[in-house]
Parts: structure tokens; sequence; C-alpha cells
């Protein structure tokens, strides 16, 4: 069943009749409502299109939040053959949090590695929500250090609020393990491609987004702190989160403005939840896409590019 935003009360309506409609003309088939039922159906069609092509920043952070949206699993099931996990960070244990593995890419080996959030209940406190503790980050490094070593591109899919902030997680050196890992993501000599897939949070997703070429979907978001958090240090008041998120310039749109990403992922109409099928296979043309790109290039010349990137972040929105 399909969960409505706040802003789609007006959709949900017209959607919910046109399914009244059906349900009565499978309960007698004489009855012949098909016109009115195209009738409700390209109406919310067109009012699907009217609201997504007008999405604040709030709105787009309430769609990059959407339980139904694709996550990491969606994509390393539609994009990557041959998947084989692999788990733990050889130090203190496995951090369901972070999917990671071998696999191929379009019949090219790569190295995966995923933010996942976890899709019902059991799941989401299973993958804890995609907060991923600093075994979470030692393991990215472990197995970004692997992909290096054997000269594999590494995709990494970018889903989480942040890193856990929990007690037992800043006692292992969280804020270590995040800065380890952004660091082992600019020094590798292959190239990184990672993609923001919903929420990019916080360090918790700098830590995998260090990286040659960055793609956001066209309603996710990217940002240092959530727009509740912000909101709640400037204004000691969560519910201007709206105000925050405007401000904060979160959306791929702005952020690509700005050369903070590289790339802009289209969406089905209505968002990625509607039609995961088509916000795969968009992600897996942006990927192949950011691929292409660094073919030939050496281990040098992929660090030197990363540099000169992360230097030059942020001057496109000021010329």
């Amino acid at each position: 069943m399909l969960t409505y935003l706040d802003f789609e009360k007006g959709l949900a309506e017209l959607e919910g009749k046109a399914e009244e409609l059906r349900a009565l003309a499978r309960q007698d088939p004489a009855m012949n409502i098909a016109d009115e039922v195209a009738q409700l159906e390209q109406k919310a069609r067109t009012h699907l299109a009217e609201i997504y092509a007008r999405l604040s920043p709030w709105g787009k952070t309430q769609v990059a939040r959407h339980p139904g949206r694709p996550h990491a699993l969606d994509y390393v099931e539609g994009l990557i053959e041959e998947f084989t996990p692999l788990a733990g960070d050889r130090v203190f244990g496995e951090d369901a949090a972070i999917i990671s593995g071998l696999g191929r890419f379009r019949g090219r080996p790569v190295m995966v590695l995923g933010q996942e959030k976890g899709s019902d209940t059991q799941t989401r406190l299973h993958r804890n929500f995609g907060m991923a503790r600093p075994e979470g980050y030692r393991k990215a490094v472990r197995l970004m250090e692997m992909a290096d070593r054997f000269g594999l591109p590494v995709l990494t899919f970018i889903d989480t609020p942040g890193a856990y902030p929990g007690k037992g997680a800043e006692e292992r050196g969280q804020a270590e393990a995040i800065a380890r890992s952004t660091e082992k993501g600019l020094e590798i000599g292959v190239p990184l491609i990672a993609t923001v897939i919903g929420e990019g949070g916080s360090g918790g997703a700098v830590a995998f987004a260090a990286a040659n070429h960055v793609i956001m979907l066209e309603h996710s978001i990217y940002s240092v702190i959530s727009p509740e958090g912000c909101a709640s240090i400037l204004w000691k008041d969560s519910a201007k989160a709206q105000e925050a998120a405007a401000a904060l310039r979160i959306t791929a749109q702005d952020l690509y403005k700005l050369g903070v990403i590289d790339a802009v992922a289209p969406e089905p109409v209505g968002g990625a939840h509607r039609d995961k099928a088509a916000a795969v296979a968009a992600v897996g043309t942006a990927i192949d896409e950011g691929l292409a790109r660094f073919a030939g290039f050496e281990r040098g010349a992929l660090r030197q590019q990363r540099r000169e990137k992360f230097l030059a972040m942020g001057a496109r929105g000021l010329e």
C-alpha cells in the first residue's frame, strides 16, 4: 500500500476515488465506469507531475525519507551480478547497517559498499536505520584497501541520517573511523563512484562520498546536518526545519550548481518509490557514465582528480 506524504493529500483523494470505482467494477462487472476511472487517473497524473515539478527543499527531504523508496539492497539486486557479501572489520565485528561485497556491474568486477536502512520494522532495527557504527566504517576501509590492491572500482550507495551517535560507538572511536574511511576514499588508486540514493547525512555520508564522481538522485538530499538538527541549533526550535532545509541548500539541484556533486540522476514522476525499476535503471546509467569518465586513468591521476575536485568545491556557485 502506497504511503502518501503531507503535500500529496489531493493526490491521495483522486487515486482513492479511482480505486473505489475499480473496486465497484470488480464487484459488478456489468458496470461501465471506464471513462470515469480514466478521467480520474489523468487528473491524478497531471496533479502528480505538478506537485513534483515544484517541490520545496523540505518536500524533497520528505521524499528522500519515504519508507517505500528503494534502498541499497534494491540497487545491488538490480545492478550487481554475482554479488558475494563480505563481512566484518577484523577488529570488533560485523555492522549490518553497511552492506558490502564483490560483484559485477554490467560485466565489470567491482567492490560495492552501501548503507541499508531496512524496509520494515524488523529489518530497520537489524540495520540500525542505516546508521553505521565504527566497525561499519572500518569494514569499508578494509574493503576499499582490497579493491585498491586488486584494481577494482568502488561503488558506494549512500542513504543514512548520519553515523550512529550511541555511547558504544563513541567508545569504539566513531569519529576516528569516519575520518579513516574518508581518508581511504581520497587515497585509493581506483575509481570511486558514490551515489546518494536517499539521505546523505553528515560525516556518515561523507565517509562514503570522498569520490571521483558523486551522483545524487533527483529528490535525494545531502547535507552536513539534518534540517531538524540545524533548526534546533540555530533557532532552538526543530519546528523550523522547513526554513533550515531551504537555507542549507541540500537538494541535488543546488549541490550540482555549487560543484559539490557531479551528476543528477532523474527519478520517475512522483519519486523513486513509485517506480523502483526505473529509479534503479537511471542510477545504473549514471554509474556507467561515471565509470566511463575515468576509464584509462592512472592511479596518480585518479588521486589528483579527487584532490582538485574537493579543493574547488563550492567555487562554481560563487562565480
